[in-house]
């Protein structure tokens, strides 16, 4: 009888199939799926003899790398959970998700603030560093296992477990952008399905050669590897778009067929004079995280118009919710699209009535892609993921308000947290953004509610731009000719950027 697929088989299937594709480009380095099969079996094998049982938590503090891949994949094949962390998070973040998790093993490397005596005292659950370096401390000696000697010393033997389908894989902390951030459980049958879901309307084939400049400490990143080896394709992994020439050469170089970006890179990527670069190759966008305006999503078309474009809505809890399919972009720019394939959504009000065309109300999400649920949460947990229309299951509230048109198309409207009223009426601030982002040369843009005595909230927009010069007095007449006088802000600010969450989304409470 055939097993249930889990997240490794992903790499160790693709292996077996293909061993001497080469799989991901890091850092110089080109290593094909047998490599990787390998040291991640070299390094399970060690993982178990250090104490690593089948459900236990093991922590990974690297920037985008081989040894992040290879670790992420051992962790599985040792029975474990592995839970990557954002090199870049604060040391206080990074001891709360690692005590939280109760982490037994964390690997990281001699740039890591992680390592050092105190961190064992922090986190009374860790037992033993895994070092992708040479960590300089006054760890006892046997507290430290070295990743080269780990490839060296050990046999590329995957150790026997019994892991299924309903154990966890990850967990996946939110951004946290109001109190501490949570753990999302994530088992293995939620993350095989959304990734072949994902792959399905992509149409992802093992010709594919996709570049992800995205941290993998967040699911957008982290699903870039696991599509990419379950189809057999390669990856280019990146640390950041800090340098967008750099990216778009190496694009041109590797004949990237695929690229995942948020509305910061695309906002950059529109900049630049892109018909320098050889993009005949490139075969799809995709953009998540955070909604991309209409204006940019069009101008990318224009500029790119042989490439498909999918804008995607999704969250933690569920990684995938909806996709606008390309062939709708022109007609509907606006459109975060329809539920992705094997899923179901629909809109509810307050009372928890089902919405029709036109209505907005709170985007509800069923499938085999709605998570575990939140680490140690019960009463979050309750909150977020609700009992389902069939016995025995449960559905997500996502938080965030929608609309539908007659064809079943959904449109974002603003997350509950966002909606603020000012003269009496609601504002959603992401209309007044779209309208903001329709001025040429505006990368990004944020609005808020300042509070104020007589208007309630008063409307400030953040504009970051590009190589041009606009006034207040600019922006505030373009709104008056596109919005409605309630939603004209009453201030405007230039910033040369917007405070983000490690995911990349704005964070609003940072421009207060």
């Amino acid at each position: 009888m055939k097993h249930t697929v889990l997240v490794q088989d992903f790499l160790s299937g693709t292996a077996a199939r293909l061993p001497d594709k080469v799989a991901l480009i890091c850092q110089g380095r080109r290593l094909t799926y047998a490599q990787i099969d390998d040291q991640s079996d070299r390094l399970a094998a060690a993982l178990v003899k250090h104490g690593v049982k089948r459900g236990d938590r093991v922590a990974i503090c690297l920037d985008n790398s081989a040894e992040l891949v290879v670790s992420l994949f051992a962790i599985l094949k040792a029975g474990g959970v592995f839970v990557i962390i954002d090199p870049a998070s604060k040391r206080d973040k990074l001891v709360y998700m690692l005590h939280h998790s109760r982490t037994v093993a964390l690997v990281c490397n001699d740039k890591s603030r992680l390592a050092g005596s105190s961190l064992l005292h922090d986190v009374p659950s860790l037992k033993f560093f895994i070092s992708c370096g040479r960590l300089t401390n006054n760890l006892a000696i046997d507290a430290i296992l070295n990743f080269d000697a780990i490839q060296s010393s050990f046999a590329p033997v995957r150790p026997p477990t019994s892991t299924i389908d309903l154990d966890p894989a990850c967990l996946i902390y939110t951004s946290g952008t109001t109190g501490e951030p949570k753990a999302v459980v994530c088992d293995h049958s939620n993350m095989v399905f959304v990734a072949h879901s994902v792959i399905e309307y992509l149409h992802k084939v093992e010709s594919d050669i996709v570049l992800n400049v995205l941290p993998l400490a967040f699911s957008y990143g982290l699903y870039q590897v696991l599509m990419t080896f379950q189809v057999g394709g390669t990856l280019v992994l990146e640390n950041s778009f800090a340098f967008p020439a750099a990216i778009l050469k190496q694009m041109e170089s590797e004949k990237v067929t695929g690229f995942a970006g948020v509305p910061t890179i695309f906002g950059n990527l529109l900049r630049l004079d892109l018909s320098q670069y050889d993009l005949s190759r490139l075969r799809y966008l995709t953009n998540a995280a955070a909604s991309l305006s209409p204006s940019h999503l069009l101008e990318i078309r224009a500029r790119l118009p042989h490439v498909a474009f999918y804008s995607m809505y999704g969250q933690t809890e569920t990684k995938r919710s909806l996709y606008l399919p390309p062939e709708q972009v022109a007609q509907r720019p606006d459109s975060v699209g329809i539920a992705i394939p094997g899923t179901e959504v629909w809109l509810e009000d307050a009372k928890g009535q089902r919405l029709g065309a036109g209505e907005v109300g709170e985007l509800v999400v069923r499938g085999r892609h709605v998570m575990r649920g939140y680490w140690e949460a019960p009463a979050a947990t309750a909150e977020r993921f609700r009992p389902g229309p069939f016995p025995g299951e449960r559905v997500c509230h996502t938080g965030d308000l929608f609309r539908m048109d007659a064809e079943g198309y959904f449109y974002f409207v603003a997350r509950k947290d966002d909606i603020f009223k000012s003269l009496g009426r609601k504002v959603a601030p992401k209309q007044i953004e779209d309208v903001l982002c329709r001025l040429p040369g505006v990368v990004e843009a944020a609005v808020i509610g300042v509070p104020d005595q007589i208007m309630e909230n008063r409307i400030k927009a953040f504009i970051v731009l590009g190589d041009v010069t606009l006034t207040e007095a600019q922006v505030i007449a373009h709104c008056r000719t596109h919005l409605e006088d309630y939603l004209v802000p009453k201030a405007v600010e230039f910033c040369p950027q917007l405070p983000k969450t490690d995911s990349g989304k704005i964070k609003k409470g940072g421009l207060l």
